[in-house]
C-alpha cells in the first residue's frame, strides 16, 4: 500500500489508470472484511451512480479500533490538548478509545438508535466528540457533525433534512477566552426539529442549561451504565457512513453522503501515503472534526493506520501566537497539517513568537483547504519546517472524501504553491467552458475528473438529483469540482480559485446565495449580492454589496445589525468583512446579477470592468464604484 520512491509512484499511477479495479480490490484486501467482496467497482458517470465493493461487508471502526488490538493496544490513538495550555493533556490508547466507543454504543443503543438512523453531533474539540463519530460508525448510525461555530438555524436546518432522532452536544465550550453555549444553541434550534427524540449532552464548563425531562441526558450517567463490550454492525460498503453539509450555488447546504467502504479504504491509503506515515509518528491536524478534513484526517485516516493523532481544542493564537509550537514541542509531533489562513495569520505576528520554539520533531508539513500563496509557503518552508520538511499542498473537497492532488511528502519533487500530481486513481482533466479537453501542458482550464475513486461523493441527502446536476450537468460524463486549475510545463497542478457562485473563506467553502439570503432577512434589507475578494490573512474575504429600503441614518450601526443578522442565521464564519450600500445592482435584462462587475469593484480594479453595455442601467455601476472609493 505504501509508495516508497518516485518510480514507484509512477507504477502505481499508470497500474491505477490501467487496472482500476485490481488496483483498488488489492488495496481492499488489506483491511479486514466481514463478508469479502466479490464486485469491485460498478459505474456511470451519465445517470450518476458509483459503487465501491458492493457486496463485502465490513465495519469501518473494527478496521479503525478493533485490528489495533492485537499488535498496538497500549499506544496511543489519540492526544486531546485542551483549551487551557495549563491543563493537562489526555492520552487515550487504542484499547481505551476502543472501550469507550464500545459504552458509547451502547448508550445510543438503549436510546432506540438503529443502523440508518441520523444523529447530529454539535459539540466543541474534546475527544468525546471523535467518540461519538465512531459509536455511530460502529452501530451503522450515520453521524452528520455540525461545526460548533454554526448557528441554531444552521442546526435546525440539518437536523430537518436529514431528519436526526438524537443529538449530542455539551453545556458549553471554550475557545480561546471564550465561552460559548452548546446546549442552549441546540435547544433554540429544537424549537423548529420535531424529529429528534432524544439529547445527549456532555458536560465541559458547568454552565447552567435546561434540561427536557423525557428528552435530555448527562452523557456521564448513561456512559457510567453501558457495557464496554459493542460487536460492530456488519455494514454493506454501500452503507452511507455519514452526512457532511457543504455549501453551494444556491443557498440551502447540500448533505454530501460518504459511504463505509470505499471511503475506508481511501482514507487509509491517501493518509498513509502523501504523509509517508510511519509507525509510532504523532499526527497533528488542526481542522475541526466539523468540516471534512477532521473526518478523514483526524479521526478517520489515522486510526486506520494505527497513527497517533492530536486533537487540539483551542484556537492558534491562545494565549498567545506560538500555541501550535508549543503544542508540536509537548507532543514531539512528527507531521503538522494545517491551512494557509492560519499560517498567514501567524505569519501577520511576525517571527518573535518562534523564539525559542524546539520544532526539531517535525518531519512533514501539510496544507489544507485552499491553494496556498508563494509567500506563505516559503515562511512555513523556512520558520516551521527549516527548510528539511517537504510540504504536502493538498488539493481535495468535502465531496471527494479524500486528498486528490498532491505531493506525497520527500517523494515528488516540489513547487511552492502547486499541488503537484495527481494520487493513484485520479484521473483530472482540463476543459474549456464548452467542455472540450485542454490536452498538453501550460494551459488553463476547468478542473474536472473522468474516472470515479473510492471515496466519490455518493448522493447529496434526500436529493440524488440535485447531486446530478451539481457536479455531473455541467460537462456531461465528467465530476466537475467547481474549480478553476492550471497545468504548467511540467504537468504539474495548481489550483487556481472557485470558478462557480461559492467563496473560499479561510479554507471553508460558503455559498454567496447563502449569505445573501441571510443578509436579505435582515429587516430593511430590499436585496444584496455577495462575491468573494481577496483577503490578506483568510485568502477571501466576503464583500457584500446591499441595497436598503430606506437610507441609513447610521452606516456603522446598520451594518452591524445586518452582521448581527448573519451570525445568527448561519454562524460568525459567514459574517461579511465589508459591507457597501448601493442604490442598484448591475443586472442583466434578463434579470441577473453580473457578479463579474461586482468582483472587479471589491478587488479595486475599476478600470478593467469589461463590457457593461448589455446591461439594465449601465450607470448603477459608476454609483458603485464611486460609492467604494
Amino acid at each position: 500500500m505504501r509508495i516508497k520512491n518516485l518510480q514507484e509512484y509512477h507504477e502505481a499511477y499508470s497500474l491505477s489508470v490501467e487496472k482500476p479495479e485490481q488496483f483498488w480490490a488489492d488495496i481492499a484486501n488489506e483491511f479486514d472484511w466481514i463478508k469479502p467482496f466479490t464486485k469491485v467497482l460498478d459505474w456511470s458517470f451519465d445517470d450518476y451512480s458509483v459503487k465501491w465493493f458492493e457486496d463485502g461487508q465490513m465495519n469501518i471502526t473494527a478496521n479503525a479500533l478493533d485490528r489495533h488490538l492485537k499488535t498496538i493496544p497500549d499506544q496511543a490513538a489519540m492526544v486531546y490538548e485542551p483549551n487551557e495550555p495549563g491543563d493537562e493533556a489526555i492520552t487515550l490508547t487504542y484499547r481505551q478509545l476502543h472501550a469507550r466507543v464500545c459504552k458509547f454504543s451502547n448508550v445510543l443503543k438503549a436510546q432506540g438508535v438503529t443502523k440508518g438512523d441520523r444523529v447530529c453531533i454539535y459539540m466543541p474539540m474534546i475527544p468525546e466528540l471523535a467518540i461519538a463519530v465512531l459509536a455511530c460508525a460502529r452501530i451503522g448510525a450515520i453521524h452528520s457533525v455540525v461545526f460548533g461555530g454554526f448557528s441554531a438555524q444552521s442546526i435546525s436546518d440539518r437536523i430537518n433534512d436529514s431528519q436526526c432522532k438524537l443529538v449530542i452536544t455539551t453545556d458549553g465550550a471554550v475557545r480561546g477566552n471564550k465561552t460559548i453555549p452548546m446546549k442552549e444553541t441546540v435547544d433554540d434550534a429544537l424549537v423548529s426539529c420535531p424529529c429528534v427524540e432524544t439529547v445527549i449532552v456532555k458536560t465541559r464548563t458547568q454552565t447552567p442549561v435546561s434540561m427536557v425531562k423525557g428528552r435530555d441526558l448527562w452523557w456521564e450517567e448513561e456512559e457510567m451504565q453501558a457495557s464496554d463490550v459493542c460487536t460492530p454492525e456488519a455494514m454493506n460498503a454501500e452503507d452511507p457512513l455519514f452526512i457532511l453539509y457543504t455549501s453551494g450555488s444556491t443557498g440551502k447546504p447540500k448533505g454530501v453522503v460518504h459511504t463505509c467502504g470505499g471511503y475506508m479504504v481511501y482514507t487509509a491509503y491517501t493518509f498513509a501515503n502523501v504523509f509517508q506515515y510511519n509507525p509510532g509518528d504523532v499526527f497533528f491536524c488542526t481542522a475541526d472534526i466539523g468540516w471534512i478534513t477532521g473526518h478523514s484526517y483526524l479521526v478517520y485516516g489515522p486510526l486506520l493506520n494505527g497513527a497517533i493523532s492530536v486533537l487540539f481544542e483551542g484556537i492558534p493564537t491562545y494565549p498567545d501566537a506560538g500555541r501550535f509550537w508549543d503544542i508540536i514541542k509537548r507532543h514531539q509531533v512528527n507531521i503538522f497539517y494545517t491551512a494557509p489562513t492560519a499560517i498567514r495569520s501567524l505569519m501577520g505576528f511576525g517571527d518573535e513568537f518562534l523564539v525559542g520554539k524546539d520544532l526539531s520533531s517535525l518531519r512533514v508539513l501539510g496544507s489544507v483547504g485552499e491553494p496556498i500563496n508563494v509567500e506563505a509557503w516559503q515562511w512555513y518552508d523556512e520558520k516551521i519546517g527549516k527548510g528539511n520538511c517537504p510540504i504536502v499542498d493538498t488539493w481535495w473537497q468535502t465531496e471527494t472524501g479524500g486528498l486528490m492532488i498532491s505531493p506525497i511528502a520527500g517523494i515528488t519533487p516540489l513547487k511552492p504553491a502547486f499541488a503537484t500530481l495527481p494520487l493513484p486513481g485520479v484521473q483530472p482533466i482540463l476543459v474549456d467552458e464548452n467542455g472540450k479537453e485542454i490536452e498538453g501542458n501550460g494551459v488553463n482550464g476547468n478542473l474536472c475528473i473522468k474516472y470515479p475513486w473510492p471515496s466519490i461523493i455518493r448522493t447529496t441527502y434526500g436529493d440524488h438529483e440535485r447531486c446530478k446536476t451539481t457536479y455531473f450537468s455541467t460537462y456531461p460524463g465528467l465530476y466537475f469540482t467547481g474549480d478553476g486549475c492550471m497545468r504548467d510545463e511540467d504537468g504539474y497542478y495548481r489550483i487556481t480559485g472557485r470558478v462557480d457562485d461559492v467563496m473560499n473563506i479561510s479554507g471553508h467553502r460558503i455559498g454567496t446565495a447563502e449569505v445573501e439570503n441571510a443578509i436579505n432577512m435582515h429587516t430593511g434589507v430590499i436585496e444584496s449580492a455577495v462575491v468573494g475578494f481577496p483577503h490578506d490573512v483568510k485568502g477571501q474575504g466576503i464583500y457584500a454589496y446591499v441595497i436598503c429600503e430606506h437610507p441609513t441614518i447610521n452606516d456603522e450601526l446598520t451594518r452591524k445589525d445586518i452582521l448581527a443578522t448573519v451570525a445568527r442565521v448561519i454562524g460568525p464564519i459567514a459574517k461579511p468583512d465589508k459591507i457597501q450600500f448601493v442604490t442598484g445592482l448591475p443586472k442583466t435584462r434578463s434579470g441577473k446579477i453580473m457578479r463579474r462587475i461586482l468582483r472587479k469593484v471589491a478587488e479595486g480594479e475599476f478600470g478593467s470592468l469589461g463590457d457593461t453595455s448589455t446591461l439594465l442601467d449601465p450607470s448603477v455601476v459608476d454609483s458603485i464604484i464611486k460609492g467604494a472609493l
